[in-house]
């Protein structure tokens, strides 16, 4: 595959290489969370600009998300983008040592897939082919669109729904390597499910009701904390939707149901009762039908667990996305560039680095000791084997994550490059958390992510028959069983997620009310 646009893109990389550790190292540092990415999304758009991109801030109404356009001529576009939120409770330096970053504590958000790097890798990618075509007078544009808020699956229904992926010859998904077999290959026939995400808000807006009787003097101070209260809503369905889980759907491979407790400022409280409380529902299932199951028992749960209490309850949605489709002509064209790109190489320091953190966890270090799969490829048929053994033959789609919008409206191809993993274990979630952020250990999946993506991107702009073949294999696919987009609400920014803030005291976490 190399030719002299792919050598030009390389040489960019390499040019840049140093450009791209600071902008991971950053982008980690800052560490910020759902919808709350303030300072990230500003640096992309600072920097897309400055390339010579047309950027658009604050689409389908998400003050942090964006939409990048660059254009040399007329002719296809392809697209890729960049992840940037964070998750909290996970604060760590990039050090082999558990600690949080500096000037902040552990219950701070942290990276931990990490999306530092993997924003850097699809820019990476993004410059290179940009570079090139520009040096080799290639045809055709790029989109790179700002995705906020991905671990609560945010983003990127909102944009499908906006019509922000249409007209995309293809879609180039990255993604650090999460789970095995995926690690180093590209996503074949099983790509992820539907999922579907809301916040119940509970409310008790006439406490002086409980308990009240006609002709009543007025109630003695201290009567209204009597009320259950919002805090008792949200502790009735916390505790029986939990004892409802088990029975909720049948036990089929790959589905998930979270909770999280949205904190809502009341610590200051003394004799009134909670007036508001908030539960985040994620639900991750392979196809919307078992979305929609769950969803109706814990619409009805919410409903009578407020009844019970004298409150209210409402819905706020968070997230509604499509399981993926497959695009097997789009895979392999990826899976050939990485081929070509070969897979990410660690040096000695690097090593070194990777064996303190097995020492600082308790284990004795490894000569080689990151996982051998981080270092060799697997064959996405291969990967695609390994992965339903244990997956029932009728389900199509399996485990969880947003891209699967992109899908619905262009050819994509899910690209995994190995970030390093430890060999051995357990470890506790700070060791790849920190190794996600020290450049010696991720910066060469980031320069691998960006050698794959300008190849296969350029290979596109370039080949006519393989843009034909994805997307005939998109249009067969999607009419088959199409499903149109699902997010009809609006972008919950609004919702009292945690985030930084500045105050007198300096700039500390927060937990907002």
């Amino acid at each position: 595959m190399t030719d002299a646009a792919t050598e030009t893109a390389d040489a960019a990389l390499r040019d840049r290489a140093g450009e791209l550790s600071h902008w991971t190292a950053q982008l980690f540092d800052w560490a910020e969370p759902a919808w709350r990415e303030y300072r990230s999304s500003d640096w992309y758009v600072r920097q897309l600009r400055a390339e010579g991109f047309t950027v658009e801030q604050g689409t389908a109404g998400m003050p942090t998300a964006f939409c990048a356009e660059w254009h040399n001529g007329a002719g296809p576009v392809i697209g890729m983008y960049a992840e940037y939120d964070a998750v909290p409770g996970n604060s760590q330096a990039p050090r082999p040592e558990q600690a949080p970053r500096d000037g902040t504590g552990e219950m701070a958000a942290g990276h931990t897939d990490p999306h530092s790097a993997l924003g850097t890798g699809a820019l990476a990618g993004l410059l290179a082919t940009k570079a090139a075509m520009h040096a080799h007078g290639i045809q055709g544009g790029l989109r790179f669109t700002g995705e906020p808020a991905e671990k609560v699956r945010g983003s990127k229904p909102l944009h499908a729904a906006a019509g922000y992926y249409d007209g995309l010859a293809a879609m180039l998904s990255f993604h650090p390597f999460y789970m095995l077999p995926l690690c180093n290959t590209v996503r074949w026939d099983t790509h992820c499910g539907a999922a579907y995400s809301f916040v119940y808000r509970f409310r008790c807006d006439a406490p002086q009701d409980w308990g009240a009787r006609d002709g009543a003097p007025i109630p003695q101070s201290h009567s209204d904390i009597r009320a259950p209260g919002a805090n008792d809503a949200l502790m009735t369905m916390y505790q029986t939707a939990r004892a409802l889980r088990a029975s909720m759907l049948p036990h089929r491979g790959g589905w998930s149901v979270s909770e999280a407790i949205l904190a809502t400022g009341q610590a200051t409280a003394d004799n009134l009762p909670a007036l508001r409380a908030d539960l985040q529902y994620m639900i991750r299932v392979p196809d919307l039908g078992m979305a929609e199951q769950i969803t109706a028992q814990l619409d009805r749960l919410a409903e009578h667990s407020a009844a019970i209490t004298g409150c209210t309850v409402e819905r706020h949605w968070v997230s509604k996305s499509r399981p993926g489709l497959a695009n097997h002509a789009l895979a392999r064209l990826v899976w050939d560039a990485l081929r070509d790109a070969g897979p990410p190489e660690w040096d000695d320091a690097a090593r070194g680095l990777a064996r303190q953190v097995q020492r600082a966890c308790g284990h004795a270090p490894d000569a080689d000791p990151l996982l051998p799969e981080c270092t060799r490829l697997i064959d996405p048929e291969e990967a695609e084997a390994i992965l339903r053994r244990d997956l029932p033959p009728s389900q199509t789609n399996s485990t969880s994550d947003d891209y699967t919008d992109m899908t619905w409206h262009a050819p994509t191809a899910r690209l995994y490059v190995a970030r390093p993993a430890l060999r051995g274990g357990p470890y506790p979630p700070w060791a790849m958390n920190a190794m996600g952020g020290m450049p010696a250990l991720i910066d060469p999946m980031v320069q691998t992510a960006g050698r794959t993506l300008a190849r296969a991107a350029l290979r596109l702009l370039q080949d006519e028959g393989a843009r034909d073949a994805a997307r005939a294999e998109f249009e067969r696919r999607r009419d088959a069983a199409s499903v149109p987009p699902l997010a009809d609400y609006p972008a919950p920014v609004d919702l009292p997620w945690p985030e930084y803030v500045e105050t007198p005291r300096g700039r500390h976490w927060h937990i907002p009310g």
